[in-house]
């Protein structure tokens, strides 16, 4: 097997490099070969099932609840090897279930509710969605409306949820909901809520410009009962942990997407290379060769911010300012990287057989979801007391 070159910049160790090399042998054996069928269809469960036998679900979990009890680095490189796969639906689908729901789950859940979700999670038998986002709640998550009601010692939920990736495949669902209408951000709270559960509606499959390997999902909650087990924490601080889950989530998407643009980079580069106009490989003339430098300097500024703020990060350093601004470093560099691969290209950029065309829709949802690049600007201008 070819030696893994490490990354520049370098957060990583041997044992790094160790399940970077097994993640990419299973991702060129496994993901790679489907990618593209996989926007006709949807990746299929049995995927996640077979990540899970591999233990690559909650690497950095503990073993307690069947994971393998690494550190928060091995997180991003699985994202960085799934994101070569060539499927971005994949990439956003995982990331959902393994770095926006297990770790709040993790830090704030009951052991009772731990030893339930996540070693079905970790073993990808049971598949996790998130459900904050409503028809009128996007980047403002305070205006969700979707309210829980107590009857006795049970909970009634009623409201809408969109845009929910793997809300058709998933198990559980992760929701915040308003339990107080007048207690401003501690009137917030986070509900593990079974699939299952009668009430629980699934709506007509939502259609995306990209990201067509991962299922979206608007979900309709009508008199959905819960009983006390289900709620994540402590009632009235649902807004406050789904702040903390955000910033991991934001993590982990700049260094998703920054390599998924890489994988653009790579694929422009051989063909630049392989491509002949006017008697010499396209690469080889100016205005082309000054593009590939442009993308690889801009690609490996922001990946070295990514990595220091994953260091201070994984080092206990809640910096929301530097996660801010690495997510939206990533995804601009991410986005400006597909759009000149795909000029690059020409008209075979635009063609949906290359995947240049499918990572240039793909990343798009990158600048709006986990904070759009608007959100990201006010949030790291108001850290300077603005």
């Amino acid at each position: 097997m070819a030696t893994i070159e490490r990354p520049s910049a370098s957060i990583f160790t041997d044992v790094h490099d160790q399940l970077r090399e097994s993640i990419r042998s299973f991702v060129d054996r496994e993901i790679a070969p489907h990618a593209a069928s996989w926007e006709e269809t949807t990746y299929p469960d049995a995927i996640v099932r077979r990540m899970g036998e591999l233990g690559f679900l909650g690497l950095s979990l503990p073993e307690q609840y069947g994971g393998q009890g690494g550190d928060y680095f091995t997180n991003l490189v699985l994202a960085e090897e799934i994101a070569r796969g060539g499927s971005g639906g994949l990439l956003m689908g995982l990331s959902v279930h393994t770095d926006m729901v297990m770790p709040p789950l993790l830090e704030f859940g009951s052991e009772e509710q731990k030893q339930r979700w996540l070693p079905a999670g970790t073993a990808g038998e049971t598949i996790f969605a998130l459900g904050i986002t409503e028809p009128d709640a996007g980047s403002d998550v305070s205006a969700i409306s979707t309210r829980a009601v107590r009857d006795g010692d049970d909970w009634v939920i009623n409201g809408t949820k969109t845009y929910i990736t793997n809300g058709h495949r998933a198990g559980m669902m992760l929701t915040v909901v308003k339990t107080d209408p007048d207690a401003g951000y501690d009137g917030f709270t986070t509900f593990l809520i079974p699939m299952d559960t009668p009430g629980v509606v699934l709506e007509k499959p939502l259609h995306k410009m990209g990201m067509h390997a991962s299922d979206t999902a608007l979900i309709a909650l009508q008199d959905v009962r819960v009983g006390p087990e289900a709620v994540l924490g402590e009632v009235g601080r649902g807004f406050q942990q789904i702040m903390w889950e955000l910033q991991a989530e934001r993590a982990i998407a700049a260094a998703g997407c920054l390599a998924y643009a890489q994988r653009a980079f790579d694929l422009t580069l051989a063909y630049a290379l392989e491509r002949r106009t006017f008697g010499k490989p396209l690469g080889r003339h100016q205005a082309i060769r000054h593009k590939f430098a442009r993308m690889a300097m801009e690609l490996e500024a922001a990946r070295r911010l990514i990595y220091a703020t994953a260091a201070d990060y994984a080092a206990g350093r809640y910096n929301v300012r530097e996660i801010s601004m690495s997510k939206l470093k990533a995804t601009q560099v991410a986005w400006m990287v597909a759009d000149e691969c795909v000029q690059i290209h020409g008209g075979a950029g635009y063609m949906s057989e290359y995947p240049v065309e499918r990572i240039l829709r793909d990343l798009r949802l990158y600048r709006i979801g986990a904070g759009a690049d608007e959100i990201m600007l006010d949030v790291i201008g108001k850290s300077y007391g603005l």
